[in-house]
């Protein structure tokens, strides 16, 4: 296994360093990993990538090629590095299950470890972190607007990188997708893998027919032959129903669009394969779609019942970078936590202080999610008595919700502790039929893909005046200040 101990940015080890030098290096501290902004306008998005988090923390460990390459940058100190030879993470970490819901400023992982340990692991748990939850809310969009149609991933030859079409695979399958065809990813995560051929198989032959019937005597159980090479319905459809008259498919069989106004072709397709008696050919297609393409073909009444996607589901294209930051929240001193605050000016980058919990909150009837709270970690909730949640940017909307007519549940579990894995990662495909369970908790408002409503996240009363107070204090520094500079 190749080692990613310096998958990180300079900045983490000279941070590192300075704890070092300045004494602070075992200091307990608390880090949450959020983000700010639900991907493309979307009213959700779906956490992954905790499984390859663990394997990384796992794996931490300065080699002596480490060790050397940085000597040679002449920044650090011998006596750092020589502490960073014994390097290794020694301390928990909690994290809302993949495949689970999340919403914005809600903590997905929770680091409580020294401030050396956190800072080391920032770099490399935002990038694995936002990566899967990126593409895997993605596949959920798609995968949404397809309905109840087959959707597979395509995309590994458009992702950026090995690494980005591995995991970004693993991801579309969290995020709802039924098969991929990347192998490795097939091979290393348990999925299914399909495929056809291309256009330089049909090119390859003399006519597109006997292309054709060579693909189908090589696989005659599995036959969907690519029928855009030439003239889609002049040629190729004709093509594949004189075949598939010939070979008299057992198992699944039909054709796939990779061009052309997709609707039209699939209506005349669909009446050309019906008429010829093959109502059980399937047809699929495949050319730059994504959910608002779906959404629309599937309103134009297009008769497909496979979508292949690629380049826009592996990279995201609409929205490329999910945005999840770390940030520290409270630090050790004795025995209690001491929380921290990040002021800015921009509202939306000013950070919810000390060590916190995610509480979701469920109507009891229905299933459907009616509210997360982000409470202090020793808040107590009782579904014995009513409970009122408001909307912390507007405190005067509130929601009362009466006592024994709600279900609580908490979302970050114990994955780790004193720097081992304690926590069972299932299968990739159940997490998959997990998110899928957890697609079904969301009320339609909240899921459309168009100007959906936002679920409110409130934060608990006490965390909420926590936060007041904190920036009351500030506030009256600054002011202080100003005053002896006017």
């Amino acid at each position: 296994m190749r080692s990613l101990t310096l998958l990180t940015d300079l900045y983490q080890l000279t941070m590192m360093q300075g704890y070092f030098e300045n004494g602070t290096d075992n200091k307990e501290v608390v880090f949450d990993m959020f983000y700010r902004k639900n991907p493309s306008n979307g009213g959700y998005a779906i956490c992954a990538g905790l499984e390859q988090l663990v394997e990384y923390v796992l794996n931490l460990k300065f080699s002596t090629q480490d060790i050397e390459y940085l000597d040679s940058l002449n920044i650090f100190s011998q006596e750092f590095l020589h502490e960073l030879q014994d390097f290794k993470f020694t301390g928990d970490i909690d994290a809302i299950e993949e495949g689970t819901i999340v919403f914005p400023n809600e903590p997905l992982v929770r680091v409580t470890s020294t401030i050396m340990q956190a800072q080391l692991i920032e770099t490399a748990l935002l990038n694995i972190i936002n990566h899967q939850s990126l593409i895997a809310t993605k596949a959920s969009r798609i995968v949404m607007a397809a309905k109840d149609d087959t959707v597979l991933e395509f995309g590994l030859r458009r992702a950026q990188g090995p690494d980005a079409g591995i995991y970004g695979t693993r991801a579309t399958i969290i995020g709802g997708c039924n098969g991929t065809s990347n192998m490795l990813a097939g091979k290393m995560f348990d999925i299914p893998v399909s495929g056809t051929h291309a256009h330089s198989w049909v090119m390859s032959f003399n006519t597109e027919l006997e292309a054709f019937q060579a693909y189908a005597n090589t696989f005659p159980n599995k036959l969907i032959l690519l029928v855009d090479t030439y003239d889609t319905l002049a040629s190729g459809v004709p093509n594949a129903i004189k075949v598939f008259n010939e070979i008299k498919p057992a198992g699944v069989y039909g054709i796939r669009l990779d061009s052309g106004d997709l609707a039209y072709l699939s209506k005349r397709a669909r009446i050309m394969l019906d008429n010829a008696g093959h109502q059980n050919a399937i047809i699929s297609a495949s050319s730059d779609l994504d959910e608002n393409i779906i959404t629309d073909l599937k309103r134009q009444g297009a008769k497909i019942d496979l979508w292949g996607v690629g380049t826009r589901l592996i990279t995201s294209k609409d929205c490329p970078a999910f945005g999840g930051v770390y940030k520290i929240c409270a630090y050790k001193e004795g025995d209690k936590y001491i929380p921290k605050i990040k002021l800015s000016d921009n509202p939306i980058k000013v950070t919810n202080p000390g060590v916190k919990k995610v509480v979701r909150v469920y109507d009891k009837e229905s299933s459907k999610v009616k509210v997360d709270i982000i409470a202090l970690l020793e808040e107590e909730f009782d579904i014995k008595q009513d409970l009122v949640v408001r909307d912390h940017n507007a405190r005067w909307k509130k929601m009362k919700l009466k006592a024994n007519e709600y279900t609580l549940r908490e979302l970050l579990v114990p994955v780790m502790r004193k720097g081992k894995c304690i926590y069972d990662f299932p299968s990739v495909k159940q997490i998959r039929d997990y998110a899928k369970r957890e697609m079904e908790t969301l009320w339609e408002e909240h899921v459309r893909l168009l100007n959906p409503e936002i679920l409110p996240v409130d934060l608990s009363d006490d965390l909420y005046y926590l936060k007041e107070k904190m920036l009351n204090e500030f506030k009256e520094v600054r002011g202080a200040k100003t005053c002896l500079e006017d």
